[in-house]
């Protein structure tokens, strides 16, 4: 009984897959006959089937035959950048089938030849790739495989490869670049899809008696699969379809295990006649078959599914989906951030995880998004979190009428301007970008409605109880601490001691007298405070500044001895006199009769509040704390 193995990666890569979607698509969206610049892969089959199809390749040479608004589709391969020109000036309709790495390979070129570069390309110069790669720099690239000399150029070097080069062929080309030239930028522009091909081509091919390679004989790719695996298994024979494997592989009792891949180029149903003729009877050919099946999964919008990156650049990573068409995940599907380019989130060969969004689109590709299932897993985390009361952190994206919007993972969530913080919030602007923790406090999503509320209030107040709590095991009577001022008042301020308010009385700020506390104190000011008394029981704490300085009659008979002059500011008037202030917290009286000789009725009609005047001191009270002053003692008659 034989052991047909199927090659892990073989048949159709992105871009040919890709290719053949579009003619399809392109055939069925103009309903007439078509055209493909050249051979649309190398596959006579592929080629044979489009044909049927309505799907005719013509050369480039041909191109005058055609009439205006005829359809022309641009193989995989793609073309030089004239040849695109003359076929758009000729008032065709150009259809790109590109392959999406081939089109990079292009854009590099053409920008380093426009900087200077001279431009290498390891590959077969007569490959129609290479070739049209070279068209995008003037025709003016050095193209090798290494059998000719390689010059030292004089001025920098840029170096790409055919997508379907051999790695080692390009490394061994590129290092002697390097080695032999002042500047020289690399770039890897081997197909991922055509490594992983090779490589599991080459692991088989060292398991088997007989390989078996399926491809068009003109296809670069499945001529280095087969070298690939001729290097490891001498009997190993390139096919194009299962009418050429010998009668000898098929009838022969010695030969039992049985290797088979295929080029990229090579379409599912050729490869199934293959494997079918080997055995029909064969149990593990079966299973081959039935891998093929299976692995031709059903796609549906919504459907979740894992897919590995066959192909990756700035704006869009195709995913091997296991189906006809590949997945197609663009940039703005991953993230929102327009700085963040794909190549920075991913490598070739990441496994992702993608929401379907679209069935097919114009290029016959899977929509994928990674958005829609990181928002799903989002709106469960957000359900999760209202339900467990557990803090979330948001990030505060705009103003709106009633408060703040937030994005948790690019779903909306509303904090009620109440809920911003424990006091008003004057100024919601002063949020925007900031990240905020914050608590679900509502939770509603269904088919038509969706509303989820924060609120930050609730743990501002949490963390405020529990900071409070604490505070008011560790606050003392008599103990100097240090408070922030949060409200003023026409009798005081409050100030807040680690979550824990205390009245500072007016008369408790200054040994002076204060007539506005606006005017010795303001909003979000640090000052160190005394605790003048405590009550635990009922929350309140009384505060006190003036405890904090010496008080000022303590030895005012030292600092203002009997019979000296001293300078003071008029602060207030009384019917019996004026009060002159010596210091903050001392005041000394002139009464009306020591303000002047004549006889005056008011102290105003002499003196000024604000004004500064000399006067003798004529007695000092430290008990009463009274200075008896005058000025009438000072001046002559």
């Amino acid at each position: 009984m034989k052991n047909v193995i199927l090659a892990q990666n073989a048949g159709f890569c992105y871009g040919v897959k890709r290719a053949v979607d579009i003619s399809l698509n392109t055939k069925n969206k103009y309903g007439r006959k078509i055209y493909t610049l050249g051979p649309l892969i190398h596959n006579n089959d592929v080629v044979k089937f489009l044909k049927e199809k309505g799907v005719y390749p013509i050369e480039y040479e041909d191109i005058d035959s055609l009439d205006e608004n005829d359809v022309v589709i641009i193989r995989s391969h793609g073309v030089s950048k004239n040849i695109l020109n003359d076929l758009e000036s000729k008032g065709l309709i150009v259809v790109d089938a590109t392959c999406p790495y081939v089109k990079a390979i292009h854009n590099k070129v053409q920008m380093y030849h426009g900087l200077g570069y001279q431009i290498v390309i390891v590959g077969d110069e007569n490959h129609p790739e290479v070739i049209g790669i070279n068209g995008w720099c003037d025709d003016d690239a050095f193209i090798t495989k290494g059998e000719k000399y390689i010059p030292n150029f004089s001025k920098k070097v840029c170096i790409v490869s055919q997508t379907t080069e051999k790695y080692e062929i390009f490394k061994n080309i590129a290092s002697k670049l390097i080695d032999n030239c002042s500047e020289t930028l690399v770039f890897n522009t081997i197909c991922s899809a055509t490594g992983i091909r090779q490589k599991s081509a080459y692991e088989l091919s060292k398991k088997v008696q007989v390989m078996i390679v399926i491809g068009g004989k003109h296809s670069s790719n499945t001529t280095k699969l087969y070298e690939i695996c001729k290097s490891n298994c001498s009997r190993t024979i390139h096919i194009e379809s299962a009418k050429e494997i010998p009668e000898e592989i098929i009838f022969s009792n010695n030969i039992v295990n049985i290797g088979v891949t295929a080029g990229a180029s090579t379409p599912d149903w050729i490869i199934k006649e293959v494997i079918l003729k080997m055995n029909n009877e064969n149990t593990q050919m079966n299973e081959q078959l039935k891998f093929m099946e299976e692995n031709d999964v059903k796609i549906y919008v919504g459907k979740v599914i894992k897919g590995e990156i066959i192909s990756l650049t700035e704006n869009e990573a195709y995913v091997n989906l296991g189906y006809k068409s590949d997945g197609l995940l663009p940039r703005n599907e991953v993230t929102k951030d327009e700085n963040t380019v794909l190549t920075d989130i991913f490598n070739i060969g990441d496994v992702v995880e993608a929401k379907v969004i679209n069935v097919k689109n114009s290029d016959g590709n899977v929509v994928l998004s990674k958005i829609e299932i990181d928002r799903e897993k989002a709106y469960v985390e957000l359900e999760d979190a209202f339900k467990e009361k557990r803090v979330i952190k948001v990030l505060i994206k705009q103003v709106i009428k009633g408060g703040l919007l937030a994005s948790y993972k690019s779903i909306r969530v509303f904090i009620p301007a109440s809920h911003i913080d424990l006091h008003h919030v004057a100024n919601m602007e002063d949020y925007l970008g900031k990240e905020l923790e914050v608590v679900v406090i509502e939770y509603l999503v269904e088919r038509r409605k969706t509303k989820i509320i924060a609120s930050r209030k609730e743990i501002l107040r949490s963390e405020k109880e529990k900071m409070e709590c604490e505070t008011w095991k560790s606050l003392e009577k008599g103990a100097v601490v240090e408070g922030v001022v949060r409200r003023i008042t026409n009798f005081g301020a409050f100030v807040e001691i680690n979550g824990v308010d205390g009245l500072l009385h007016i008369s408790e700020i200054s040994w002076g007298k204060v007539v506005k506390v606006e005017d010795e104190l303001e909003i979000g000011q640090k000052i160190n405070v005394y605790i003048l008394d405590i009550d635990k029981e009922n929350k309140k704490l009384s505060l006190s500044i003036r405890k904090l300085k010496e008080d000022p009659w303590t030895n005012v008979d030292e600092k203002y001895p009997i019979g000296n002059v001293v300078l003071g500011k008029v602060v207030r008037f009384a019917s019996f006199g004026a009060f002159v202030e010596l210091e903050p917290g001392i005041d000394g009286l002139i009464h009306i009769s020591q303000i002047a000789h004549k006889r005056i009725n008011k102290p105003e009609e002499v003196l000024k509040i604000g004004e500064l005047v000399k006067a003798k001191i004529l007695d000092v009270n430290k008990e009463n704390k009274k200075i008896s002053l005058s000025i009438k003692a000072l001046e002559e008659i």
